[in-house]
């Protein structure tokens, strides 16, 4: 039998010509192709259909195509919103802020919340316990500024390449518009990134945290809020509304007239509903603590 012969250079050429043909044949089954994202989302649409993809690969497309086109100021938390730690605060203080918000990581500001001078992060601030004689100020890192137009996909490379997790968005006179996390970009590709809180449940769940608050997941059922916290929550009876709700999530909608975000506060029954987090139209969690003086 003869032995194979060594391929030449010529014949390289042709089979990798051959796999660019293949490539090619590919994208002609697509054929017209796309003009528009629109029309290469229902592309997608169709690519799932025919088995060729799955759902969730469609969903992360479908989000890489969308954050092209969205900016920073699309994805930020906006400035009233945000959870800003003060320079000048008690150790005591600064610790049950940063317990009761659970972030990573915080603007830190002096004086006015416009005058941001760094950013803590959150294990950094146990440093102080151990070592009260330590100054806040040097362990703050230096803030990151991002001007609200500046595309996502652009930001999400600065993020990997820079390391860093959280930047400050400004507007174009330079005021402080808001922040945004990797989390926040990663989360329009892949949807939200639950955390170590974030436990699924049919009926959803209520958790009693150190500082005599609760996190309460919006999905969890009236009946159960009110049998938990001893309150009579929902439907009004002397209203004329036939309005019945399920979930204290949407309960709490109805009652501010629209989908609450972050940072926003309810106050029924007695207990004030502090939103930590919502996404996708809806809040997924709750702070709920005794609102002051009992009131309604």
């Amino acid at each position: 039998m003869a032995e194979p012969r060594p391929s030449r250079p010529g014949e390289l050429t042709a089979e990798r010509q051959d796999k660019r043909g293949l490539l090619r044949k590919l994208i002609e089954f697509i054929k017209p192709g796309p003009d528009s994202t629109d029309e290469l989302i229902e592309t997608l649409a169709d690519a799932e259909d025919k088995e060729l993809i799955d759902a969730e690969s469609r969903v992360m497309l479908e989000g890489v195509l969308h954050m092209a086109d969205m900016t920073a100021k699309d994805a930020m938390v906006a400035a009233p919103r945000m959870d800003l730690l003060d320079i000048d605060a008690p150790y005591d203080d600064l610790l049950h802020q940063v317990i009761t918000a659970a972030h990573s990581r915080f603007p830190v500001y002096q004086g006015e919340r416009e005058n941001i001078i760094g950013i803590l992060l959150a294990k950094d601030l146990l440093k102080l316990q151990r070592a009260p004689e330590l100054n806040l100020r040097t362990l703050l890192r230096p803030p990151v500024y991002v001007p609200e137009s500046k595309g996502l996909n652009d930001l999400l490379r600065a993020f990997r390449v820079n390391r860093n997790h959280l930047a400050i968005v400004v507007d174009e006179f330079g005021r402080t518009a808001g922040l945004i996390t990797i989390e926040d970009v990663l989360e329009e590709i892949v949807g939200e990134i639950e955390d170590e809180f974030d436990i699924e449940s049919d009926e959803g769940d209520i958790f009693a945290l150190a500082d005599n608050t609760w996190r309460v997941a919006g999905d969890t059922p009236l009946e159960r809020v009110n049998e938990s916290f001893g309150v009579h929550l929902g439907a009004d009876p002397d209203s004329d509304l036939a309005v019945e709700f399920d979930t204290i999530g949407g309960l709490i909608a109805h009652q501010m007239g629209h989908v609450p975000k972050r940072g926003e506060v309810c106050r029924m029954g007695g207990l004030d509903f502090h939103v930590l987090h919502a996404r996708g139209g809806a809040v997924r969690w709750f702070k709920v603590a005794p609102a002051p003086g009992g009131g309604n």
